[in-house]
């Protein structure tokens, strides 16, 4: 009978590569964040983590229980089309702040698989641009799921205005100071918002309030996350920020 459970047990890891996989592989061109990321999940998850550049990718990335991107250059061809695989075949992708900008435009497949646009008009039109160094406000905006609720404590309230409907609330939120924003980030198909960002140009004094600073989206068998903060390795050191990434890795689909 012990016989038996074993074969049924490998059987499951064969039809579904994700079966028992414990540790993260995190791809990077910029190092020092991953690794204090990569601190924080092996202490809150117990997960192993590997950091690696794309040219280090493993043939498969079957065995990886979460596989995270932190890339602000280019996102080679061979990475791209491994990581949407990844996810395809039931992968837990979690992509993190600049590994959706403007370089990644240059991508054959990377948007179209994410259902994202950048807009190239001007920022005065609804194009996308960034800023930086600048503070921002994230809040939740799915207080019903357990990313953004199991062990998250939001330190702040913020009055928020839903982009689409026009909804005014007061949500849970936290802060980032001296990062980098996203603004304008349109997305083309359906997934479940999580976080909102909410930032003022300090300029103008216009205020930006997009449902685009986390989300999650099924991919085939797996799921992509995508979350705008990141800019500098402080912003990983944020506690609502930390639960909220250890419990995209911990996601069960």
């Amino acid at each position: 009978m012990r016989s038996l459970y074993l074969i049924l047990a490998l059987a499951c890891c064969l039809v579904a590569p994700m079966c028992g996989a414990q540790d993260v592989l995190i791809v990077a061109d910029e190092f020092h964040a991953m690794q204090v990321l990569a601190a924080h999940l092996e202490q809150d998850t117990k997960v192993h983590t590997r950091i690696v550049g794309q040219l280090e990718i493993p043939p498969s990335l079957a065995s990886y229980r979460a596989v995270l991107v932190y890339l602000h250059g280019e996102l080679q061809a061979g990475a791209e089309h491994k990581f949407i695989q990844y996810a395809n075949d039931g992968g837990d992708l979690i992509l993190l702040h600049h590994t959706i900008s403007s370089r990644k435009r240059e991508n054959k497949d990377w948007y179209n698989f994410l259902r994202i646009e950048l807009p190239t008009k001007p920022f005065a039109e609804g194009g996308y641009a960034y800023f930086d160094p600048v503070a921002y406000q994230v809040v939740n905006l799915a207080p019903k799921s357990y990313l953004t609720t199991k062990h998250v404590v939001f330190d702040q309230k913020a009055a928020f205005t839903d982009p689409s409907d026009g909804a005014e609330s007061t949500l849970s939120a936290t802060s980032f100071p001296d990062t980098e924003v996203y603004v304008n980030h349109v997305l083309t198909g359906q997934r479940v918002l999580l976080l909102g960002m909410k930032y003022t140009d300090a300029k103008t004094g216009k205020v930006y309030m997009q449902d685009t600073a986390g989300w999650m989206l099924p991919a085939g068998k797996g799921v992509v996350f995508y979350f705008m903060m990141g800019h500098r390795a402080e912003d990983f050191d944020n506690a609502a920020y930390r639960q909220i990434l250890d419990n995209a890795v911990e996601y069960q689909k």
